[in-house]
């Protein structure tokens, strides 16, 4: 048993190292819904998230900071941004340090989900990203590769501060913020970066609304 189970995982693992190797065989870089749904055929039984890491090789903070942030606009139970905005928040700061990998602590790292529910997921999700990418092409790109990724880094980690707010109804804008900053940065379409910047200040302006319209009411009914 021990031995089957030990192929399995083998098995799985050298399904994900193909998907990370196919992206470097071509010379334009490969679309994230692409990467996602060749993961989402690859895996096998259950897929951690430090094997989604390691597939994706140095399309890793992209994709990992898009990833992220579409958990965030999934409709969750109320509270829960607070856990899935944490690995947004780390992402963001190891971009804007300067990073070339993406580190995570070893308890985001061993959560897994199982193959079916990440399938579940790529098909619910992958439409909508190739929707997006549709428009989205290299252009106006303004930044070396590491300028970049730090001032995104940046960006994206006041975004995903405010995700982890209890915020009701204003997650959801700064998450999708941040899938438009990770796609800009992906594909160094400079249009969509000043998209994902405009989309980002109305989020956190719309944030600053619903907090402010809120303690106006507690005032009012506690004076």
């Amino acid at each position: 048993m021990a031995q089957k189970y030990g192929c399995g995982v083998k098995a799985e693992g050298s399904a994900l190292e193909t998907v990370s190797r196919a992206g470097k065989a071509g010379s334009p870089p490969r679309r994230l819904s692409s990467i996602f749904e060749e993961l989402a055929h690859a895996v096998d039984d259950r897929i951690t998230v430090e094997q989604l890491r390691d597939a994706l090789g140095d399309r890793s903070f992209a994709t990992l900071l898009v990833f992220f942030a579409l958990v965030n606009l999934l409709p969750l139970p109320p509270g829960s941004t607070f856990i899935t905005g944490i690995p947004l928040v780390l992402i963001s700061v190891q971009m804007a340090l300067g990073r070339r990998t993406a580190w995570l602590p070893r308890f985001i790292l061993e959560k897994s989900m199982a193959a079916e529910q990440f399938r579940h997921l790529s098909e619910r999700l992958v439409p909508k990203m190739r929707w997006v990418e549709r428009f989205i092409r290299p252009r106006y790109w303004p930044f070396a590769r590491d300028h970049a990724d730090r001032v995104i880094g940046c960006l994206t980690l006041v975004l995903a501060l405010a995700i982890l707010m209890p915020i009701p109804f204003g997650n959801w804008f700064p998450a999708f913020s941040c899938v438009l900053m990770g796609l800009a940065n992906s594909e160094r379409d400079g249009v969509l970066f000043v998209v994902s910047i405009v989309s980002g200040i109305l989020s956190l302006a719309l944030a600053g609304l619903v907090v402010g319209g809120a303690g106006v009411l507690a005032s009012v009914l506690i004076g």
